[in-house]
Formats: C-alpha cells, sequence, structure tokens
C-alpha cells in the first residue's frame, strides 16, 4: 500500500503525551486509518471506543487482519468511507479525532465545517499535515511539532498556543 504514510514512532510518542498515557472511557476516530497505527495505539491505552475509516478496500482488509491478530477486540470497528460522508452521518460523538489524510487533497478544509457534527465540545483533535495548520474549523492548534515533512498538530476548541 504505497500511499500509506504511517505516524513515526516517535511522533506517536509525542502524541500520547500530549492526549496523556490512559484513554479509559475515551472514543476515538481515526478518519483516515491507513495503518491504524493512531487507533490501535488508542485501544492500548484502554479507549472504550476506537472507529477507524479509510475508503480503500485492501487498507481496510489490512486492518481486519491486524484486529484480528490482536483478538478481534470489540472496542475497535472499522468502516470503509469517504471521511466526508462518513463524518456527515456519523450520529456519534467523538472524544479524540485522529485527522491524517492525503496530503495537498484539500481533506482539512473540506472536513473543518462539519467537524462540530462528530467531535465532543471538549474533544481534540490529532492532524498532520504538509504544513503549519492554525486550527481546524473552531479547534485551533495548541502544540505543534515537525518531523522531516510532517507538521503534526494537537487541536483543542477555541484555544491557542500563542506561537507563530
Amino acid at each position: 500500500m504505497p500511499d500509506l504514510r504511517p505516524t513515526p514512532d516517535r511522533v506517536r510518542e509525542t502524541l500520547f503525551n500530549w492526549l496523556g498515557q490512559d484513554l479509559s472511557g475515551l472514543a476515538c476516530l481515526d478518519l483516515f486509518a491507513g495503518s491504524g497505527a493512531l487507533g490501535f495505539e488508542a485501544a492500548s491505552r484502554g479507549a472504550a471506543r476506537v472507529v477507524m475509516v479509510d475508503q480503500s478496500p485492501q487498507v481496510l482488509a489490512a486492518l481486519e487482519a491486524n484486529a484480528r491478530n490482536l483478538g478481534g477486540d470489540p472496542r475497535l470497528r472499522l468502516v470503509r468511507s469517504d471521511a466526508v460522508r462518513f463524518v456527515g452521518s456519523a450520529g456519534s460523538r467523538f472524544d479524540v479525532l485522529f485527522l491524517d489524510p492525503p496530503f495537498r487533497q484539500g481533506w482539512i478544509e473540506r472536513l473543518a465545517p462539519i467537524v462540530p457534527g462528530v467531535l465532543a465540545a471538549d474533544g481534540v483533535i490529532y492532524a498532520e499535515a504538509e504544513n503549519f495548520l492554525e486550527g481546524c474549523g473552531s479547534w485551533r492548534t495548541v502544540r505543534h511539532g515537525r518531523a522531516g515533512q510532517v507538521f503534526y498538530h494537537l487541536m483543542r476548541r477555541g484555544e491557542t498556543d500563542g506561537t507563530e
């Protein structure tokens, strides 16, 4: 699956330091699941529910195989869908949104207006992008970093980190 860009281990470690090591009770949405690294990591840290969405049949088959290898955790739900379509019809709220879309396709801009429909008011967004992001909709970047060509961000509603 050549289009996958798994989150590097060092970045994933930083992300879970930002979020806290224990995600017990939280609902997480891995919207462009890809390798599933973020969703599986969230489940391993106690998330109550993890929904992993991807539109590629090959990616979903690999995620299903990995989920089976991990014992078929009932907290995991795998969904084949376009990200915008899923967010528009999700019908439930999430505490953490992992947003790691393919670069240079405008996904974050398209999702920004509809994110409030799927994310709890106090929910957080973790986003990876090809450039620094001020935010996504009414969520603002509060922490950020860069690893090679990837800019990564933690966003909270209405807050800013005060850095440029």
